[in-house]
């Protein structure tokens, strides 16, 4: 394999899995870099967003990229393709990078709360305890 793609995004960053993957060579692929939409009408990310001169979807997506990730946000609106593809403009601070990687965990995705997802975990000793398929609540 040369691709891990993981669900990665502000609130949901598993940092051992993305160091465990770029230590073996796999680019880490972000899905849902903008967190299913569910993180657009946070306030403090809108205030974050402000102070960088940029929409939360930018601010999302080059998160992902200062990470190390290959961010992959979906959509089919021509006018967010070019707003997404537009994060060159910016570097996000080390401490406001500590401060998204902390933000509270998504509890509820809306419509993607049951989109089956990997369930797993890297142990101390680098290797890996696998669930099948399981369903987020």
């Amino acid at each position: 394999p040369v691709i891990n793609q993981v669900l990665c995004h502000i609130s949901n960053t598993p940092e051992k899995v993305i160091q465990y993957s770029q230590e073996h060579g796999l680019l880490v692929e972000a899905y849902s870099p903008i967190g299913h939409g569910a993180v657009l009408k946070n306030p403090d990310l809108q205030a974050m967003a402000g102070k960088y001169g940029v929409s939360v979807a930018q601010l999302c997506i080059r998160y992902c990229l200062q990470l190390g990730t290959l961010p992959l946000p979906k959509t089919a609106n021509p006018a967010h393709m070019k707003n997404n593809a537009d994060v060159d403009g910016f570097v996000i601070t080390d401490a406001d990078m500590e401060t998204l990687k902390t933000m509270p965990t998504i509890q509820n995705y809306g419509e993607g709360a049951g989109f089956p997802v990997f369930g797993g975990k890297i142990n101390d000793d680098g290797t890996l305890t696998r669930r099948d398929f399981v369903k987020r609540d």
